[in-house]
């Protein structure tokens, strides 16, 4: 259980980075709702679809919110601009599991992205000889939000929805 609580922790940390939460570098948005495809090799993880409606404001203020969190389990983040896209390598730890990630950003930040990440991970279930795992979030904007969401929303699977201003409930997701 602890495994996947981190799991879910780390794969909300790169969700709200590909958006614009854990880097200057990275532009903002097109506003409106935006479909995240989040595929899974190697992890418990399951394959799951959610959506996010933003706007410039949001992006915004998660690049200055979510910063400190991420600050709080990585003692690296760095992210750089390439030829394609955006390149970010990244060490985090989050309930005993260290994670070192290496992940590539293509696309366009109007219309589509895709960023595949590839992670090994040591301590907690995953023991000292560590898993590998790689991810893959594809986005797609979707067009307006729809008239009961707001900015900041964020709709799970299941229909569990949160906002990413209430950055506190999202802390609390974080094993400690």
């Amino acid at each position: 259980m602890t495994r996947k609580l981190a799991l879910l922790g780390s794969t909300l940390c790169i969700v709200l980075s590909a958006g614009g939460a854990c880097a200057d570098d990275l532009p903002v948005r097109k506003a409106g709702l935006w479909e995240m495809k989040l595929i899974t090799t190697g992890s418990p993880m399951p394959e799951m679809t959610m959506q996010h409606c933003t706007d410039e404001t949001v992006d915004k203020e998660m690049n200055n919110n979510v910063s400190p969190m991420a600050k709080q389990i990585c003692s690296k983040q760095d992210i750089k601009k390439t030829a394609t896209g955006y390149v970010s390598d990244s060490e985090c730890s989050v309930a005993g599991v260290s994670t070192t990630s290496h992940a590539e950003i293509t696309g366009d930040f109007n219309s589509a992205y895709t960023v595949k990440t590839s992670s090994h991970a040591k301590g907690g279930v995953a023991g000292a000889a560590g898993r590998d795992s790689t991810m893959t979030l594809q986005a797609k904007w979707l067009g307006a939000c729809k008239p009961e969401q707001k900015p900041g929303d964020i709709v799970m699977p299941g229909g569990f929805k949160m906002n990413v201003r209430d950055m506190d409930k999202l802390k609390a997701l974080l094993p400690k």
